[in-house]
């Protein structure tokens, strides 16, 4: 039975559904970043699957194109040995009308275990979670605006191996944080853990205020919110959200907002960078930041497989 105050959490306060990081207790959170520890060494081994899900099937229902987390969570399922159906969502029945409860439920008579979903339309995974079976188990794999929360695990996790401590940290977000879920998730990932220092960086066509509300502070100059910073998270402009043009041009947004080496100096010495991808080099960020020996880049897109594989395993571990 879920709880009545948390869908996310069952009437024992483990983890049934992971919808949004807002609202997680930090043990969960924590537990989920222990179990991904364990994870990564199996995706170093030779032989990269254990049998913690066989028998499970798990379906991908994807409303939006992607490219790292679709594969990322389908390279996770198989090496937990569930059986994954990814759908196709432009040749289902939903491009005939059939409603996303409907396919759900018909898809759940084909004895679905879990659900991956990535939908346009903020709110659509807790639709689907509302509606479930009780046995089965629903992933946000980002909606809309609102969190993308295996996004923001991954990218705490991939901070905590370089900076174990952070309470510690100051942590810089910059660009697109109106438009993005994966601020949100990492936002309230490391308020959760303890981060003390939050700075939001943008533009202020592109920075929501009430995101102050949380604790992060909010500069529209990236030189002075860079200095003396440990982690810095660059985001894409998301055009394709945008209505109106919210931006002068992205040659101008890169030459006031664009991470170069230059303004990458002004961070501490040790700073790591990070980006949710997809990259526009020359827009947000500068190739030689990006391929560069402060960048973290490659290794988020690893650790992806641990988080995810980890979330799997802790929902159907709950499930038993």
């Amino acid at each position: 039975m879920l709880s009545k105050r948390n869908l996310q959490l069952d009437d024992r306060g483990e983890l049934h559904h992971l919808l949004a990081i807002e609202g997680l207790p930090k043990r969960i959170i924590e537990r989920i970043l222990d179990t991904a520890e364990s994870f990564v060494g199996v995706n170093e081994r030779e032989v990269k699957v254990v049998p913690l899900l066989r028998g499970k099937s798990i379906f991908n229902l994807f409303f939006e194109n992607s490219t790292r987390t679709r594969t990322t969570f389908e390279i996770a399922a198989k090496r937990l040995s569930a059986d994954v159906v990814s759908l196709d969502v432009a040749r289902s029945s939903t491009s005939k009308g059939e409603t996303i409860l409907d396919t759900v439920a018909n898809l759940t008579a084909m004895h679905a275990d879990m659900f991956v979903v990535r939908h346009s339309e903020s709110g659509a995974p807790w639709l689907i979670a509302q509606h479930a079976a009780p046995h089965v188990h629903v992933i946000n794999a980002g909606d809309g605006r609102h969190e993308h929360p295996t996004q923001g695990l991954l990218d705490v996790f991939t901070i905590r191996r370089h900076k174990p401590d952070f309470t510690r940290l100051t942590v810089a977000i910059v660009g697109d944080i109106l438009h993005s879920r994966v601020a949100r998730s990492q936002i309230h990932a490391l308020t959760t853990l303890g981060v003390p220092e939050i700075r939001l960086v943008g533009p202020r066509t592109l920075v929501p205020p009430e995101l102050a509300r949380l604790g992060a502070r909010i500069y529209t100059s990236l030189d002075e919110a860079l200095v003396g910073v440990d982690v810095i998270t660059m985001l894409r402009l998301q055009n394709e959200r945008m209505n109106g043009a919210l931006i002068p041009s992205a040659s101008e947004y890169f030459a006031c907002y664009g991470l170069t080496p230059k303004r990458l100096a002004l961070a501490k010495p040790d700073a790591i960078v990070l980006h949710p991808g997809p990259m526009n080099r020359g827009v947000e960020i500068d190739s030689a930041v990006a391929d560069g020996r402060q960048s973290v880049i490659l290794q988020q897109v690893t650790y992806g497989i641990a988080i995810r594989m980890a979330v799997m395993a802790m929902l159907a571990g709950a499930a038993r």
